[in-house]
């Protein structure tokens, strides 16, 4: 029989009495207390974590945004790529978040549904905040955050900044020296296709070693888009596998809701040009 094995014995700190722990660091006492159930239901303890993680997942998406739009303003791309790159895979993440979800069957949702009262993931600051910084700027969901002043003062800021595709559209008219329409640049309405905007994509795509960083960019965009819409896919059909065609608990239509997300394009242009070469 052996001796149990003691970290301590290669040097692992044991004590954390006058230390800052793993716990600490991390914050793990607010956080794992926060499950908050509504009701003595099994699977809403289920339903709340993945509701959190994936706030949190977009929390770091929001932070990769933030920082690659600042530093495509500064022309800094290949940083820029990265963190472009990395928030393609946090939605692979919340991708995969939606296989355990789809684990609950109707029965078990239904124990619970009714305690969550209003809230809906369709009131997502966070979310809202994720497609504005994108360019799907609606703002007609902007009436959902009214009750907080602060998120709404939040989102109102993000709606007076060039949004990432602005930012990306800067980049490539210096390029290609030449300047786009003011309605590519539209503040406070989703972007919609600018035929200028397309002509110039189809400019660097046609010829992509004369314009390799552009031609890069772009295609971190399209990855980013892609990994979104299917994001965007799963959600619909998990809620359609779990509450069929029920009205949400924040009350939109539900599924045919979600559906109608789904036609809507982030970058336009980068996806119909394509068709053009």
């Amino acid at each position: 029989m052996t001796d149990a094995y003691d970290p301590a014995d290669e040097g692992a700190q044991m004590s954390f009495a006058k230390d800052m722990s793993y716990v600490d660091y991390l914050a793990l006492d607010p956080i794992l207390g926060a499950q908050n159930r509504q009701s003595d239901a099994h699977d809403e303890m289920l339903f709340i974590i993945q509701h959190q993680t994936s706030e949190l997942w977009m929390r770091l998406a929001l932070h990769e945004l933030s920082t690659a739009r600042d530093l495509l303003i500064a022309a800094d791309f290949q940083p820029a790529f990265k963190m472009l790159a990395r928030v393609s895979r946090i939605f692979e993440q919340l991708n995969s978040a939606w296989d355990v979800l789809r684990t609950m069957t109707p029965s078990e949702y239904t124990a619970f549904r009714d305690d969550l009262g209003a809230s809906s993931g369709f009131q997502s600051h966070q979310y809202r905040l994720i497609e504005f910084i994108l360019g799907n700027r609606n703002t007609a969901m902007m009436k959902v955050h009214e009750h907080r002043p602060d998120l709404h003062r939040m989102l109102a800021q993000e709606l007076r900044t060039k949004s990432l595709y602005h930012v990306v559209l800067d980049q490539l008219a210096q390029s290609l020296d030449l300047s786009f329409p003011a309605d590519a640049y539209r503040m406070d309405q989703p972007h919609v296709q600018c035929d200028p905007v397309m002509q110039a994509w189809t400019t660097v795509y046609e010829d992509p070693r004369q314009y390799w960083t552009l031609y890069e960019l772009a295609e971190k965009l399209v990855d980013l888009e892609d990994y979104f819409r299917r994001w965007r896919f799963n959600h619909v059909t998990t809620v359609e596998r779990i509450i069929g065609f029920k009205r949400g608990t924040g009350g939109t239509s539900g599924v045919k809701y979600l559906r109608r997300m789904l036609e809507v394009e982030l970058f336009p242009e980068l996806w119909n040009m394509r068709g053009q070469l």
